[in-house]
């Protein structure tokens, strides 16, 4: 089963979704994401064990391999394809209560801002990492952000922008995220940001590449799932 497991956890990293998948080449006709983790749960891996020493195991690394300049967004994208076939399999895991998500993050590019990308690759790593993702989408404004933290009050919030001039509109709404909920984390992360500005808009700080958002959340706001 320990081989099994291993398996799997190449197959996120390498971005393998399925059998019938040509990526990677020399991986062709082999059982991928979706084959392998069918098969580890028919024969009785729990879907937490599952997640923990596998899927999760295969993103950190293309992470690691990120953050060090040794993989590219294209890599990240196509891991997480082979992500998303994995958890299809899981998801009835999460619903009946058998796996617990760690928490709930909401994540949404700001005001006047259409760029998703990195947006997606945090909701990519975060999910990855057992986090339940409210995906606002893009041009979310504090409206939106609200009416999602009142249907999931003990939420973190991450706030996106790739522009100078949509990542003011931040500042907004940062403020009345904490004027309703002082107490709800707000991060902030894009290009054209630093902790600085993080700091003088009153965000709880600023991440420039999603594993270190990830750990850090881990660390402070993670739950121990069951």
């Amino acid at each position: 089963m320990e081989e099994l497991l291993k398996r799997l956890a190449v197959c996120i990293e390498r971005g393998k979704v399925d059998k019938d998948a040509r990526h990677p080449p020399d991986m062709q006709g082999q059982d991928g994401a979706s084959e392998l983790t069918r098969q580890a749960l028919d024969a009785g891996v729990s879907s937490t064990e599952l997640l923990e020493k596998s899927l999760m195991v295969g993103m950190r690394r293309i992470g690691d391999r990120f953050a060090a300049g040794k993989a590219f967004i294209p890599d990240l994208l196509i891991a997480a394809k082979a992500m998303n076939a994995a958890m299809v399999h899981l998801k009835p895991y999460f619903t009946s209560g058998e796996a617990q998500h760690k928490g709930t993050v909401i994540l949404g590019t700001v005001t006047g801002d259409l760029h998703d990308i990195g947006k997606n690759l945090v909701k990519m790593v975060l999910e990855g990492e057992g986090w339940q993702v409210v995906d606002l989408g893009t041009n979310a404004g504090p409206d939106r952000f609200l009416a999602a933290l009142q249907e999931n009050p003990h939420a973190l919030i991450g706030l996106s922008a790739l522009l100078t001039t949509t990542m003011l509109n931040m500042e907004t709404i940062v403020q009345q995220v904490k004027k309703n909920s002082p107490d709800t984390p707000v991060f902030v992360g894009g290009a054209p940001l630093s902790a600085d500005f993080s700091g003088k808009i009153g965000a709880d700080g600023y991440f420039p590449e999603p594993q270190s958002f990830a750990r850090h959340i881990d660390d402070k706001y993670g739950r121990v799932r069951s």
